[in-house]
């Protein structure tokens, strides 16, 4: 087999000490979500300060749950294309890596024109459908509309991320973020303080960054001498490998999608609440995201740790990494969550000065960090599944669990507890669905496992 050329150093996650590696594979994402947090808060301090609460409850509520819910989608298919990619990469198959780039960056084209006219047209009739505030409807459409034209350069950057990632280049695909974030945050200043251009100026600038990563990653793929260069060859419909794509990225979509569209059903209730609930929710959940953001970077990590394992058929390293993962998201989750709940009214207090929306926006923070405990199991079990192979199970169990009984509580359960005040009727639901779910991943799980391990031919740990 010819010998693997590449500019940038890669990780090999099939063999060495898993923990380590799975920390050294981690540590890229982990800072790349630390700094897509970042932006997320500059984005919003600069919006608060400079535009008031009325624009900031614009681009953090409807408008921002809405733009979550595309991003899922693109989630699902760059998670279906790591997980091919690392699988073959693992096995040594370096023709089928080639041609599995070559077949989802053009997928990736094909569907981000498509989701972008589809968005465009529906953007006002789903943003009357949430019931946004006539206070705040003009500016979230502004905002909503000028941003859906990045939606094709969203969606080649998070493949070709994911492309990088799956044969252990974590390294390049922070540097784009971080130079896609600190291009968002110059240009927000530019167009938001600088030329005033109210709302409308944010969106540009999130559009103008995102179409600038979008480029960097295309030039990448296709100036590397590696196994996943994109060459023109490959750059076609490989039916067996878009299948197997799709069969995974389909169902992971779809995992983040209720996610979202759960989200998009609260953000409705959210909005019945007034202007001030709207604007510290949305507040609240940005400061509030950096626990979860790092336990999905984990998840990440451990996808490809557990992809190329599992394609090289490593059963034993599998079940090493997924424990190895468990113990470090909680760690990870009970310092952060603590932290945030130390400090909820001084980060509030960075973004608004109306002290209604700071006292209601670190009451939610204190709420859902104190159970954040029961939420990593589900990431780490799913992302562990889905680097097997597993996808539309564990997508089921989250839709039902996570999205069905939060739906269930928010418009049935909640409202029957009328002695409890609005918002803590609304936010009950969120750590009652991840109990739930948990235990269900805790369940299924060892089951599958040991499923998978017998198909392999494996007998037991190495």
């Amino acid at each position: 087999m010819p010998r693997r050329q590449t500019s940038a150093p890669l990780v090999d996650v099939a063999s060495g000490i898993i923990w380590q590696q799975l920390l050294r594979f981690f540590y890229p994402i982990a800072l790349g979500s630390v700094l897509q947090l970042s932006y997320n808060l500059a984005d919003s301090l600069i919006v608060g300060h400079f535009l008031g609460k009325y624009a900031l409850a614009a681009v953090s509520g409807s408008a921002a749950n809405l733009l979550l819910l595309i991003v899922g989608l693109f989630t699902g298919l760059s998670a279906g294309s790591t997980v091919v990619i690392a699988h073959h990469y693992g096995a040594g198959d370096r023709e089928q890596v080639g041609a599995a780039v070559g077949s989802v960056m053009l997928l990736a084209l094909i569907a981000g024109a498509g989701l972008t006219l589809v968005c465009q047209l529906s953007a006002p009739a789903c943003l009357v459908w949430l019931r946004t505030p006539a206070d705040t409807m003009a500016l979230s459409l502004d905002y909503l509309q000028i941003v859906l034209l990045s939606v094709a350069p969203m969606l080649v950057y998070q493949v070709g991320s994911g492309i990088l990632r799956a044969v252990g280049d974590s390294r390049r695909p922070l540097l784009l973020l971080a130079t896609c974030c600190l291009l968002n945050i110059l240009l927000d200043l530019l167009f938001v303080a600088g030329f005033r251009w109210g709302v409308a100026g944010a969106a540009a600038a999130t559009a103008l960054a995102q179409t600038c990563s979008a480029l960097l990653v295309l030039w990448i793929l296709r100036h590397d001498q590696g196994c996943y260069r994109l060459l023109r060859r490959h750059f076609r419909i490989h039916p067996r490998l878009s299948g197997e794509m799709v069969r995974v990225g389909i169902p992971a979509g779809l995992q983040v999608s209720m996610y979202n569209v759960a989200n998009l059903i609260i953000m409705a209730v959210v909005n019945d609440l007034g202007t001030d609930f709207v604007a510290a929710w949305g507040t609240a959940n940005k400061v509030d995201s950096l626990s979860w953001m790092l336990v999905e970077a984990l998840g990440i990590a451990l996808l490809t740790v557990v992809g190329q394992n599992y394609g090289a058929g490593r059963m034993d390293r599998v079940k090493t990494a997924t424990n190895s993962a468990l113990l470090i998201a909680c760690a990870f989750t009970i310092v952060l969550s603590g932290l945030s709940i130390l400090f909820s009214r001084p980060l509030m207090a960075l973004f608004v000065d109306d002290a209604a929306v700071v006292d209601m926006g670190s009451t939610l923070i204190r709420f859902f960090c104190a159970w954040y405990l029961a939420y990593f199991f589900i990431e780490v079990y799913a992302y562990s599944l889905r680097g097997m192979g597993d996808s539309l199970l564990p997508a089921l169990i989250t839709g039902l669990g996570v999205c069905g009984l939060r739906l269930l509580w928010v418009l049935k359960l909640g409202p029957l507890f009328t002695n409890l005040p609005p918002w803590l009727q609304l936010s009950a639901g969120y750590p009652v669905s991840w109990v739930a779910t948990s235990l269900a991943f805790l369940i299924y799980f060892p089951l599958r496992f040991r499923q998978l391990r017998r198909r392999m031919g494996q007998s037991g740990e190495k």
